[in-house]
């Protein structure tokens, strides 16, 4: 039986290429590759007697924007892709384990993911960038902007945190009613996908059985490694630290997110200091950018104009 998730692939795809970006496979180093969408510009046929592509500098300011942990890139931002390209070179990564992207390295921790993404980056000619991190990928854009402070010039940051810490897993945990974070983020059933969606989401979202069936064979792959990234995410108490970002961060919220919690936000935007914003968005859960991309989109180009802005006048 056809699976429906894998038969719309193609048409996603074409709506992608149509919107300014194409599949590119990085061999960052032998037994690791990273899958990415970049834009179509950057991008040079063979010429004839050539087998090689040749890769360009993105022309325009960078956008890398980096998904969360149920989903592959394209497919968390496909509402987001269209709305950037005309004015920005527009990256989007399948993290390690996560869409076709592989490695034979046995760290499994968000700074893995930042330091391999980055040199991901390079190898594509970026040198600097804007991240645009939700959920899972807005921890690995932490590190990344803690690590790398002249690659990455700002962040904007969606239903996420500095660090997942023991004390916020088990309050979040118990809270939402899940016995661990395998069981909320790697579900293995219609039902544990329906839980998922369930507290994802703002407004109650109904697909047919089969239609989850479906999206668990396609988007859920390489369970045991995903599995051991959500261990490697949990640290301790005692060893959270928040480091000092020189850049620009704006946390930009689904208001009814009930996985990180607007609270959360604003104890982070106080933590960090002067240079986060908060914006929340009405009506939305943890998955805002799907949930109301139109408000969302709008909310970012807003702060990346304000960057450019920013630029023009120093």
């Amino acid at each position: 039986m056809v699976n429906l998730v894998a038969a719309q692939k193609p048409l996603l795809h074409g709506l992608m290429k149509l919107a300014g970006v194409r599949p590119y496979s990085v061999e960052i180093e032998p037994g690791t590759v990273m899958n990415f969408w970049v834009p179509c510009e950057t991008i040079r046929k063979p010429e004839k007697g050539e087998k090689i592509t040749h890769l360009e500098k993105p022309t325009k300011p960078v956008v890398l924007l980096v998904h969360g942990f149920a989903g592959e890139g394209i497919v968390t931002w496909q509402f987001q892709v269209g709305a950037l390209t005309k004015k920005y070179s527009v990256y989007v990564p399948d993290l390690l384990y996560f869409g076709g992207s592989i490695t034979d390295k046995p760290d499994r921790s968000p700074t893995f993911q930042a330091e391999y993404l980055v040199k991901g980056l390079r190898k594509l000619g970026v040198e600097k960038c804007v991240v645009v991190g939700f959920s899972y990928g807005g921890m690995v854009a932490f590190k990344m902007a803690e690590l790398y402070p002249d690659m990455i010039e700002a962040m904007v940051v969606s239903g996420s945190i500095l660090a997942m810490t023991d004390s916020i897993s088990v309050e979040s945990l118990n809270r939402l009613g899940f016995s661990s974070s395998s069981e909320l983020l790697l579900p293995n059933s219609v039902k544990g996908l329906k839980a998922l969606l369930s507290v994802a989401a703002y407004k109650k979202l109904w697909f047919p059985d089969r239609l989850h069936k479906d999206y668990l064979e396609v988007m859920f792959t390489n369970r045991k490694e995903r599995a051991e990234l959500l261990e490697a995410l949990v640290i301790s108490n005692k060893d959270a630290t928040i480091p000092s970002f020189p850049q620009r961060i704006h946390l930009l919220w689904g208001e009814e997110d009930q996985i990180f919690k607007q609270e959360l936000a604003h104890n982070m935007k106080e933590q960090l200091g002067e240079n986060t914003t908060f914006e929340g968005i009405k009506k939305a859960g943890h998955l805002v950018h799907l949930e109301r991309p139109c408000v969302y989109n709008k909310c970012l180009k807003h702060f990346l104009a304000s960057l450019l802005a920013e630029k023009k006048t120093k």
